[in-house]
């Protein structure tokens, strides 16, 4: 984990370059449609805080967290709010949150790290809650491009669910990359509820 922390200070520029411009409207919709009104959301690795700043615009409290102190220095200038700069398993709060947002964050995990990732989200979100959850598409895992991935498939990502029995699988569909020049990369992504 540390090594993809370290690509992320490092690379702070073409990384927000890269995602914070991105349109990522409808999968956005989908989740806040989920959501009752003025819900509290966690951004759980924020990136540049992209949809921090669109579920903000939209009327919902957000607390927004990221790995690299350098990103989180970016997205708390870019959102108007702080981002906390903790890892993944250092998500101590109990039926906090109404929604948890992890769009192609927790697949830098390894995929054994998962599940204890998974429950604590669990644990940090209220009875009925939803999580988003994305993934690259396919079996790989280990390093590519600087950082760690755990990329699954939807039989892999089915696995994982039956570890924390209190999630049920609300919806689960596979999309192109939105980015420019990456439309033939295919992701999983999955929502979840309490």
């Amino acid at each position: 984990m540390q090594h993809t922390i370290d690509y992320y200070n490092q690379n702070v520029k073409t990384f927000i370059d890269g995602t914070v411009a991105v349109d990522f409207t409808e999968i956005q919709k989908m989740f806040l449609e989920l959501l009752p009104v003025n819900a509290y959301i966690l951004d759980f690795g924020c990136g540049s805080g992209r949809d921090t700043k669109c579920f903000l615009a939209h009327g919902f409290q957000v607390d927004a967290i990221d790995g690299s102190a350098e990103i989180c220095e970016f997205a708390s200038e870019y959102t108007g709010i702080k981002v906390e700069n903790r890892l993944f398993q250092e998500l101590k709060e109990v039926e906090k949150y109404d929604g948890i947002w992890a769009c192609a964050s927790i697949l830098h995990a390894k995929k054994a790290e998962l599940p204890e990732i998974l429950h604590k989200m669990c644990v940090a979100t209220k009875s009925n809650g939803i999580i988003y959850i994305s993934f690259k598409y396919g079996d790989f895992e280990g390093e590519r491009n600087g950082r760690y991935f755990t990329d699954l498939t939807e039989e892999a990502v089915k696995e994982l669910i039956k570890t924390v029995p209190e999630l049920k699988i609300e919806k689960l569909w596979i999309t192109n990359d939105v980015r420019d020049g990456r439309g033939d990369e295919r992701w999983l992504n999955v929502i979840l509820r309490k």
